[in-house]
């Protein structure tokens, strides 16, 4: 409601209105334009409320909150278990990472050693996650901008990536996979081969996408030189991943913080120079390939072993044990009910999801259940760099520049 009585208060003040005197000419007048809140079948259910000259961008305001569901808060009434499928759901493109980030906080305050072979498979699902998330961002996108052919090209690919996913956990989005200690379960017979087809496929493929956009001459203009942010303005909004790598900052906490075994694996850290929208496509481009090296390196590197932590204080007894041992059965039925204890203190456990550093703060008391989980998301602060990006542009390109921010609403409000 403090929303919309702000927005009243500007359109009374600000909508045609033009120098004291009244003596300015048409071209000069100012106008406020509502725009949304969009369909969540677009970049979101976001709001903006534009002051106008014309077709000139002079000021914008966002207004968010419209699909705010209270994740967090929920997540203090459930148990640390279940916890793990609420949190997916705020960033819906980027699911694992949500999982990783929270699961990581609560096993640091656990000081739970998770396995080798399991980090390597979360860092195969995150990577896999992070270019099923970019080619929707390339889909949508070009959408915007009139070429619809990208889309029907870049959710073929996808649509392979939900593939794999629904192999490995039975769910194609929101597969509660990982688990505090590890993975829910090991990899199928056949899976690794499927990922290596679809990486040699992603590898061409985006080679195709190139060919068609990098050589299109209505693409390059609505893209080169328009959304341009420098690097200084970006970091001093808190703004991270590759909209400051597109200006030329190559920070990646893959790299700077590595964590989950990263450290284990080569790849570049793709940057631009202008920060402009052609910058910011390229960059995620160049990252779709990189998560391609990535996965290949996991799949050849992948360790024996188990893939889930041993200790029983936080893990599920093995499957084949339910039928026969009747203790396995109760300990099973008391951690997925009860769940278990965190002894107290908190937390931040930061991770680079596809829209930037994605943090997750979890405060314990001793019980069974959260006393507070907070989330970093990237989308909430990459979100405010549109006026900087999108002012005394055209109206036409403030639409392509969202866009290029990418960001998820169902993170920004949580």
């Amino acid at each position: 409601m403090s929303g919309l009585s702000d927005y009243r208060k500007q359109e009374e003040s600000v909508s045609y209105s033009a120098e004291a005197t009244g003596e300015m000419g048409l071209e000069q007048q100012l106008m406020t334009v509502n725009m949304g809140p969009h369909h969540p079948s677009t970049h979101g259910v976001l709001r903006l409320i534009l002051t106008l000259e014309g077709e000139i961008v002079r000021d914008l305001k966002t207004i968010i909150g419209y699909v705010h569901t209270g994740i967090e808060k929920t997540a203090e009434q459930k148990s640390y278990w279940k916890v793990i499928p609420i949190v997916e759901r705020m960033d819906y493109l980027a699911y694992y990472f949500n999982s990783y980030a929270y699961c990581g906080a609560v096993e640091k305050l656990l000081e739970v050693e998770v396995p080798k072979r399991a980090q390597y498979l979360r860092v195969i699902h995150m990577e896999l996650n992070r270019i099923a998330s970019h080619l929707l961002w390339l889909a949508t996108s070009c959408v915007d901008l009139g070429a619809i052919g990208m889309w029907w090209y870049a959710l073929r690919e996808r649509e392979q990536v939900l593939d794999l996913f629904e192999m490995s956990s039975g769910q194609r989005i929101h597969t509660r996979y990982f688990q505090v200690g590890g993975v829910i379960e090991d990899i199928p017979v056949g899976w690794v081969e499927r990922v290596k087809r679809f990486t040699r496929t992603m590898r061409h493929r985006s080679e195709q996408y190139a060919a068609l956009l990098d050589d299109n001459e209505i693409f390059l203009q609505r893209m080169r030189h328009t959304g341009v942010v420098d690097e200084q303005t970006l970091l001093g909004l808190g703004v991270t991943g590759p909209l400051p790598r597109a200006t030329g900052n190559p920070w990646d906490l893959r790299k700077a913080d590595p964590y989950c075994s990263y450290e284990d694996f080569r790849f570049k850290i793709p940057v631009g120079t202008t920060g402009d929208n052609y910058d910011r496509y390229r960059v995620r481009h160049a990252e779709m390939l990189e998560s391609c090296e990535i996965v290949d390196q996991a799949l050849d590197g992948l360790p024996e072993g188990p893939f889930i932590t041993e200790d029983r204080k936080v893990a599920l007894p093995p499957r084949h044990e339910l039928a026969t041992s009747m203790e396995a059965l109760i300990h099973h039925f008391k951690l997925v009910t009860e769940g278990f204890r965190v002894p107290p203190g908190e937390v931040y456990f930061p991770i680079e999801s596809p829209r930037g550093e994605l943090g997750c703060f979890v405060r314990s008391d001793g019980s069974s259940k959260p006393a507070r989980v907070h989330m970093r998301d990237p989308s909430f602060s990459n979100l405010q760099a549109l006026p900087a990006a999108a002012r005394d542009s055209y109206i036409a390109d403030l639409v392509t520049t969202l866009a290029m921010l990418d960001p998820i609403l169902g993170g920004v409000d949580r």
